[in-house]
């Protein structure tokens, strides 16, 4: 068991306090005062001190059981209006008012998304904290709902702090310094991003975009700084390469899905030119899960060319000069099994895919080699993916995600996945049934 100081139990003692007394008070000018001092107190502890803080914050701050069970059972008897309403305010945990006076303080909405955040990080160790989650999750999504949210463009002439955010937040493609980020704000790409009233010069997500004729393969020509800078007026397409989620505290809010078809309205009215919208998308976890099934694949169809590939798929350089034969026939039909037909639960294994196809595109392309940077290697043996968002179908398509769990994806694909069917046949279900 993990021991703690004097001065540790001290300053938990007093900041829970605070938030016992914040909870109580009720002039609106005193509730914003004891919610500016609660909030000090909490931001002064340390990191112990803020784990032992978590702690009783899951364990004194929950509803009561017993008053839980007497009102449910007073609401079964009699149905009542008045009845409901107690049995709602008994089951709120008293954290969510917490909370809610919490963000009466200034840098109450950051302090709050910084305090999930670290709930989050720690939830491995500290299992009981996902009350806390569940109800500063419950509270954030209310509270970054699409009405709150600004959609702003970024360009050479946005502020630098926000500029050095999109610097450090890029979790796709890493931005290698001003040189880089100047590229990619050029005229013939564009960035836009969410933004929240309280959370200033904090963007939440922002994507990146390139201007282009066709859908682009290859990420490296886009991330190039010296590509040539196209007229905006000569593209036809627009290729979402880059969507970067910004703040951790914030996960399980959804924004991608706004974000995407108010950019693609946004670009469809400034350049009239451009018809369709596609991403140039990574696939994060097909090379961790491919070596995964490499007995599998050894001892079923293509064997011999499975065993011979996997000699060769250690080497980080195994795919310039002399590729292992027959690498492409292998890898592709992998890919789009793995993106078709590997489920974890009713959807889609992998993230992107999820987000996607959940947001109402279609799976419409693989590109072979489409990312040849290390990182592209290793995740996906720089296989891309290109998903298609017509924006006459967007709707559709998601509801037919939703509601039948249907990957969409292009005949190309699905003949792709057919191939790779007979090697790789029971990994789809054995992810389904141990789900």
């Amino acid at each position: 068991m993990k021991r703690f100081s004097a001065s540790h139990v001290h300053s938990v003692r007093e900041a829970i306090g605070r938030c016992r007394k914040l909870i109580r008070e009720r002039g609106e000018a005193s509730s914003a005062a004891a919610a500016r001092s609660t909030l000090a107190s909490y931001l002064a502890l340390d990191d112990g001190a803020r784990e032992r803080f978590f702690d009783a914050l899951a364990r004194e701050f929950s509803p009561a059981p017993a008053q839980v069970l007497e009102a449910a059972r007073s609401y079964s008897e009699d149905p009542s209006p008045p009845n409901l309403l107690h049995l709602q305010e008994v089951v709120e945990p008293v954290r969510q008012e917490l909370f809610r006076r919490l963000n009466m303080a200034p840098g109450g909405t950051a302090a709050l998304v910084r305090m999930r955040q670290l709930v989050l990080r720690g939830l491995p160790q500290h299992p009981r904290w996902r009350v806390i989650d569940d109800d500063l999750r419950h509270l954030l999504r209310s509270w970054f709902n699409r009405g709150f949210l600004t959609l702003e463009r970024i360009d050479w002439r946005t502020s630098a702090i926000v500029l050095e955010k999109l610097i450090e937040y890029e979790a796709v493609h890493q931005i290698q310094g001003w040189d880089d980020l100047r590229r990619r704000l050029a005229a013939d790409r564009r960035c836009f991003a969410f933004f929240h009233p309280q959370l200033a010069h904090e963007p939440l997500i922002f994507i990146e975009v390139a201007l282009t004729r066709g859908i682009s393969a290859k990420v490296q020509p886009l991330l190039d700084i010296r590509t040539e800078v196209v007229a905006p007026d000569r593209a036809n397409c627009a290729v979402f390469y880059s969507v970067t989620n910004c703040q951790e505290g914030l996960r399980g809010v959804s924004f991608g899905n706004f974000l995407i078809k108010q950019v693609a309205t946004e670009l469809r009215a400034e350049l009239p030119n451009i018809r369709r919208f596609a991403t140039l998308s990574p696939i994060p976890r097909l090379r961790g899960w491919l070596l995964g099934q490499r007995e599998r694949l050894t001892s079923g169809a293509q064997g011999e060319a499975w065993r011979a590939l996997f000699e060769r798929l250690d080497a980080p350089d195994w795919h310039r000069g002399d590729a292992p034969a027959g690498a492409e026939s292998l890898l592709m039909p992998a890919a789009a099994y793995y993106l078709t037909q590997l489920r974890d639960g009713a959807e889609p294994y992998d993230a992107v895919a999820r987000f996607h196809l959940g947001n109402g595109a279609v799976l419409e392309r693989l590109n072979w080699m489409g990312d040849t940077s290390p990182h592209g290697m290793e995740r996906s043996f720089g296989i891309m993916a290109n998903y298609v968002y017509r924006l006459n179908e967007v709707e559709r398509n998601h509801e037919l995600f939703v509601n039948e769990h249907r990957v969409l994806a292009s005949p190309s694909i699905a003949q792709l996945a057919v191939r790779a069917a007979p090697w790789l046949g029971e990994a789809a279900r054995a992810r389904r049934d141990s789900a």
